[in-house]
């Protein structure tokens, strides 16, 4: 019975955590941006279907019933049913309109590739930041502790006589300074939290990250692999299906088309008697059918439109060249800065290192003694004071690390990205 009460406490206790994954499908799922490019690809199937479906017959059927006794003579027999039918046969142009439509959903479904990727690059790098804040509020916390002793401290030793009003003073603004710094931090935290919400879903004060569920960032070089996104890919194809449609628009103007044709009427005399106007006796069941061939000749609207069209492949294609060139500068600046980030990484550990260090040094001159003695040229004995300025030292150092690593995390997230390697990401991810 103990444990069962135990086991049915414990959710109220531990706060429930969100994992990264969970972060990034829900914001999938959420995003707006995600539905319109799936919208696109449903659109751009339909287009695909109806450049393919002018080869299939179409059928209407319809009716052309009197609703008064005809005067006079119309040329048309009324029908009680009618139906025709019309297909393509034969066109050149056609099969660029088709080409181009199939290129135009490769499009739309790379934008939708695009899409996914772009949230979960989003969705992660507020996710890292968050849990990175976290670590950093809770180290601030202990700072604030530390900070707290540290004015108690001193001002014993004002009282006492040992310290002077500055050094209380000085203890104070420390404090100080460290409260607005987990202020600020509760702010970021919230905003963040506000973000993931917006991208998920989910209401902020649910979202806990879970530091165990982020999986290390690998660090790839912009000469490893391709360097391509599906956003470039599918402006390229964007382009190619402008100039299959440029092309088949000058085809237009050049080649004949030739499309099948039939009509059925089912003729009646009810309140038109079209006899009376003809020679003979009209059939009540009538049935034409043919080839209908279009030849241009003099069609300088569908030339206007051929260079419309021409028009539009090329700046379709300077796009797609300019973001390939834009995606490449990218790539330079984030080698460039992932240098360097790693650097100060590095450099932050060792003085977060080097502070433990410190901090240790100081408890056991505290404890044991400097051992130097009390005569000239000795080193004095720590004062209580050290010991606090030691561990927000320490603390501080530590927050500086957890900035400079994510910093470094976020650069690599974002090489990923510009390479094309965030599927791959996202596969570790699920995975984890």
């Amino acid at each position: 019975m103990i444990v069962g009460i135990a086991m049915a406490s414990a959710p109220a206790l531990v706060p429930a955590q969100v994992s990264l994954t969970t972060v990034v499908d829900l914001a999938q799922r959420n995003s707006s941006a995600v539905k319109l490019a799936e919208a696109d690809v449903q659109k751009a199937q339909a287009v695909v279907a109806q450049t393919v479906d002018v080869y299939l017959p179409n059928m209407v059927f319809g009716s052309g019933l009197p609703a008064f006794p005809a005067i006079g003579f119309t040329g048309v027999p009324p029908s009680i049913v009618n139906a025709s039918m019309q297909s393509l046969v034969f066109s050149f142009p056609q099969k660029q309109y088709i080409e181009a439509a199939r290129s135009s959903l490769k499009a739309a479904s790379l934008n939708l590739k695009d899409a996914r990727e772009q949230v979960a690059f989003d969705a992660s790098t507020a996710y890292i930041e968050l849990d990175t804040v976290t670590g950093e509020l809770e180290a601030t916390h202990q700072q604030e502790d530390f900070a707290n002793r540290l004015v108690k401290i001193e001002q014993d030793r004002a009282e006492a006589g040992v310290d002077s009003l500055s050094d209380m003073l000085q203890a104070q603004l420390t404090a100080a300074q460290l409260k607005l710094k987990r202020l600020h931090m509760e702010t970021r935290a919230a905003t963040l939290a506000k973000q993931l919400a917006a991208l998920t879903g989910l209401p902020s004060s649910t979202i806990t990250p879970d530091h165990a569920s982020i999986p290390e960032i690998p660090a790839v070089k912009a000469d490893e692999g391709k360097s391509t996104t599906a956003g470039i890919e599918s402006a390229q194809m964007i382009a190619r299906a402008k100039q299959k449609t440029a092309k088949g628009d000058e085809l237009d103007k050049l080649f004949p088309k030739v499309s099948f044709t039939a009509q059925y009427d089912r003729d009646t005399k009810l309140l038109n008697n079209a006899d009376n106007y003809y020679a003979q006796q009209l059939k009540s069941d009538n049935l034409s059918s043919g080839f209908a061939i279009q030849l241009p000749l003099f069609d300088f609207g569908q030339r206007a439109k051929a260079k419309e069209s021409a028009a539009d492949a090329l700046r379709a294609t300077v796009e797609a060249e300019q973001a390939q060139r834009q995606s490449e500068i990218q790539i330079a600046e984030l080698t460039g800065s992932l240098r360097e980030l790693d650097t100060m990484a590095e450099i932050a550990s060792l003085k977060q290192k080097i502070a433990d260090e410190d901090l240790q040094a100081v408890l056991a001159q505290l404890e044991l003694g400097n051992g130097s003695g009390s005569g000239p040229g000795s080193t004095p004995q720590l004062s209580p004071t050290a010991e606090q300025l030691a561990r927000i030292d320490e603390r501080q150092k530590f927050e500086d690390s957890l900035d400079a690593g994510f910093d470094l995390a976020r650069a690599r997230l974002s090489l990923l990205r510009a390479l094309g390697h965030m599927e791959d990401w996202l596969h570790e991810l699920h995975a984890k």
